[in-house]
This record gives structure tokens, sequence and C-alpha cells, in this order.
């Protein structure tokens, strides 16, 4: 059973989230062994069709997605179907997480989805999990340099990717960091570089400090009528104002009054406790 509320998530997740699966068919847990972690897929959730603001980008979205046009929807690079539209609902049984890009401005979160939609229809590129294996599980006595794809810099656009790595390129296309290489320089001032985006791992959207991390359980212990814990008073008294209370019969109204708290000072200072105890005088 998901240990996630999928209802809640779906009404909460915001264009330009990574969703990050856990999934359970035979190659996942390839993944896991391979990246030594539980999430198995990321996905760059776009949100429905009339929240797409540009244009062109919302009719590409509309000419290659059949399904319901209220439909939540993510982009995501599948194996034996390339880089496709899928509906939000399709890991309603699933346990996902969202990844949310902190201070992410609208415009640049355009560029992303817009970066995102023109991979749709690439394939998948399973050279390169293989080689990621090899990457992160260096063995042998060739360098795990050689004869890798994860090291070309071969000129023009590749045709095939992976999920993390399609997501990753999107968002370093608007210089967004997600685990950049730092380094300081002799003088103390820090500089950025871009990690190669063919090395990212869906872990790593959970691993970077540039993005919150979101989770709604499915028993929301946080949420369970915390408002029952407040300190109500329990003789029945209900009050017009501070100076103006009551208890409601069937004789009428019995007025009370309510002991005066002392107000808080000019600094907010907390009260004494003391003074936080109010009595009732029937």
């Amino acid at each position: 059973m998901p240990q996630c509320d999928f209802e809640r998530l779906s009404f909460e997740i915001r264009p330009c989230d990574v969703l990050l699966v856990e999934g359970r068919a035979r190659v996942s847990e390839v993944i896991k062994t391979i990246t030594q972690s539980q999430w198995t897929h990321s996905a760059l959730y776009i949100g429905r069709l009339h929240d797409i603001e540009d244009e062109n980008v919302r009719e590409h979205v509309n000419w290659l997605y059949d399904g319901d046009p209220s439909d939540q929807l993510i982009i995501e690079p599948l194996l034996g179907e390339g880089t496709v539209v899928s509906p939000l609902k399709k890991y309603a049984g699933e346990h996902v997480r969202i990844c949310r890009p902190a201070g992410l401005s609208r415009a640049d979160a355009g560029r992303v989805l817009a970066f995102a939609v023109k991979h749709l229809g690439r394939e998948y590129d399973v050279r390169q999990l293989l080689d990621l294996a090899r990457f992160l599980f260096p063995y042998g006595i060739i360098p795990r340099r050689w004869r890798s794809s994860l090291f070309e810099h071969n000129v023009g656009v590749p045709t095939r990717t992976v999920c993390s790595t399609m997501i990753a390129a999107a968002f370093s296309s608007v210089h967004f960091p997600i685990l950049p290489v730092i380094h300081r320089e002799e003088n103390g001032a820090i500089k950025l570089y871009k990690r190669n985006t063919r090395l990212y791992v869906p872990r790593d959207f959970d691993t970077s400090p540039y993005f919150e991390i979101i989770k709604y359980p499915l028993l929301g212990l946080n949420d369970l009528a915390v408002y029952r814990q407040l300190p109500w008073d329990t003789d029945g008294v209900v009050c017009n104002d501070e100076n103006e209370c009551f208890i409601p019969g069937e004789d009428g109204m019995i007025p009370v009054q309510v002991g005066e708290t002392p107000a808080v000072g000019k600094d907010d200072e907390p009260l004494p406790d003391a003074a936080k105890q109010s009595s009732i005088t029937r």
C-alpha cells in the first residue's frame, strides 16, 4: 500500500515540480541497484493544458496528448516509449514525492517547460543507463571514461535521453542549480560550474539543497484535529466580546464575568503563567 496521500499531492503540485517515483517493475530494481536509491524514476509536472501559458507549447502538448484535456500532465522519458506526455494519475498507486525548485521565477518556469516539451518524442537512451552503471560502480582496468557515452561532447543535439538527464538539462538551461560543482577562488569568491547532466539520477533532486522536499503522508499526524487540543472553555460560556459574556440556557442568558487578562507589553514580552489564567464567576 502506498505511503503517500496522492489526492492531496495532486491538489498541491505545481508546474515545474519534479515528481520522484519508487517503481516496482523489474527494471526499477535494476535502477535501485545502480543508483543505490529507492527513487527509480523522475518526471516533470507541467500542469493541465489550460495551465500552460505559452500558446505554442500548449498546442504542441495538445497535439501529442489524446487524453482528457482536464488531466494533470507530466513529461517523462520511458524505456520502450521515449519521451512522452502522461497523466499524473498513472502514479496514484505508487510511492511518490515532490521536489520543488525553490525560488524559480515564473518566466524561467515557462522556459523549463518549453525545454521539456521540445524533447517530446525523443528515444530513451538505454546505453546511457548502462554507462551510468559503470560510472557509479567502476570496475576493471579500463578507465570509466573510456568507451562511455557519459563524457562525449559531440556537436549537435542528442536524440536520446533518460528521465533525470532531460529534467536536469531543462533546469540547467535557465541556470537553476541542482548539484553544481562549486569552486572557491583565492580571493574568496565562489564560482559555480554546471555538472554534466548525463550524470544525474533521480535521487539528486531529493539531495539537492535547491529543491524543497514536499511529502504528503497517507497518515498526516500533524493534521489530525490539532484544534481539539486548544484550551477551550468547558463551561459553555459564549462571548459577544471580551467584556460581554454569558451562558445560554432554557431560562435565558446567565451573565458571567471573565477575569481580565493583562495586555501584552510594548516589547511583546510573553505573559507570565499566572496572567494567562482566567477565572469565571457566575
